[in-house]
């Protein structure tokens, strides 16, 4: 049975909700599910596929296309983006619908030929930035944006509506739960979070690549995108697209700070919640707290894109850094978080080394800015650190004010 819905009078949303799935790309928890979106376009006799879905719904994905052709042949399967969750249904697709010529890039016809055995060369219309398809009354063109986050993805604008199809660019996770449109939700509410979350976590690597995609976009009158996962935006659109040019070019959206810790025995976690305290007495409000053993790392990576600035506080473990706050640590290394002010606080019970590791890793970021002193404190913290802890918490004050 179809579950399709119209985005406007001859284009229809055919793709499906995942509340199964439990981790994206086996890696981020996603408690509130994730959309694959697909989209069938029907131009008079001409009709165009973009995109398909992960094969856990390929059958019902496929009733939802052939619902909305209503018999009709189709024309054109338009492949922006290869990963499996939206391409993992192309074979049975182009199977069933022999006759639609496959338009994409040199590069995901290629990835095509390692994820597929049928053979499709025949039937590839490959294009290139700037090129165009003419249907009837819509014409399409093609936009390359290579990283945003595979190095194959393009996106498709309707030059006729002014709709853009971005691939996996302004995604977000979480169902559409019977939605579509962006003004369907309370975005900041419900949705800010999950895109911040998928963007970071995600693309966050690549920002110079996405800025790039941004300055095309910003030379193109776009009135709708219709992403790959997550509400398309139909209003607002400027809101949407500045928070991703804050996020690509590594820039805060708040003055704040996001506390980090992990404590073994409870002696790092009181010194983490005497740190955020002391701050509130000086003024600062916008202050958010994990424990880093009960919250995924790609949470603290999101709050971490978000604020001005972060601290951690680590214990020592085996002459090392903890684990958890390690992989963080790799983690910012990866996606390339930068231009942020930070502080450090270490616990040893007999020889505290993690905060002078923790410093180092944060060298090797792109400037973070590291506020003095290093609060270290052996198994509980006692009067004899108080003067290091307000001095610290003065700096970090004026810093965030």
């Amino acid at each position: 049975m179809k579950c399709v819905k119209k985005v406007t009078d001859n284009l229809y949303w055919v793709g499906a909700n995942d509340r199964t799935t439990e981790r994206f790309e086996s890696v981020y928890p996603i408690p509130e599910g994730v959309s694959y979106n697909a989209y069938v376009l029907i131009d008079g006799d001409k009709t165009v596929l973009f995109d398909t879905v992960d094969f856990a719904f390929c059958r019902p994905f496929l009733e939802n296309v052939a619902a909305v052709l209503d018999g009709r042949k189709l024309d054109y399967i338009v492949v922006n983006h290869m990963e499996p969750d939206h391409a993992a249904s192309f074979e049975f697709t182009a199977n069933a619908y022999p006759e639609a010529t496959i338009v994409c890039n040199a590069k995901i016809q290629t990835m095509m030929g390692q994820y597929f055995n049928t053979d499709f060369t025949e039937r590839f219309h490959t294009v290139k930035e700037g090129d165009t398809l003419a249907l009837n009354d819509h014409t399409l063109t093609f936009v390359m944006a290579p990283l945003v986050h595979w190095p194959e993805v393009m996106m498709t604008y309707d030059i006729t509506s002014k709709t853009l199809f971005s691939a996996d660019a302004f995604g977000t996770f979480g169902t559409l739960n019977g939605k579509l449109f962006n003004d369907e939700f309370d975005f900041d509410r419900d949705l800010i979070d999950h895109a911040r979350r998928y963007y970071c976590n995600i693309v966050g690597k690549y920002g110079k690549q996405v800025q790039n995609v941004l300055k095309k976009a910003a030379s193109i009158d776009i009135q709708r995108i219709c992403p790959l996962h997550g509400p398309i935006w139909r209003s607002d659109l400027g809101y949407f697209i500045e928070k991703h040019d804050l996020w690509s070019s590594y820039k805060e959206e708040k003055k704040g700070i996001v506390i980090i810790y992990t404590s073994m025995y409870g002696g790092t976690q009181n010194m983490a919640e005497i740190f955020a305290a002391g701050l509130n007495d000086r003024g600062v409000t916008e202050i958010t707290m994990y424990d880093a053993a009960k919250t995924h790392p790609s949470y603290l990576i999101a709050d971490i894109f978000k604020y001005s600035h972060f601290a951690i506080a680590c214990p020592t473990y085996t002459g090392e850094i903890h684990p958890l706050i390690e992989t963080l640590l790799m983690e910012m290394k990866h996606l390339s978080v930068q231009n942020k002010t930070a502080a450090v606080m270490e616990n040893g019970s007999w020889a505290p080394a993690s905060g002078k590791k923790i410093r180092a890793m944060l060298d090797e970021m792109k400037n973070i800015n590291v506020i003095d002193p290093t609060v270290t404190i052996k198994s509980t913290m006692k009067d004899a650190q108080t003067a290091d802890m307000d001095a610290l918490l003065d700096a970090m004050a004026a810093s965030l004010k």
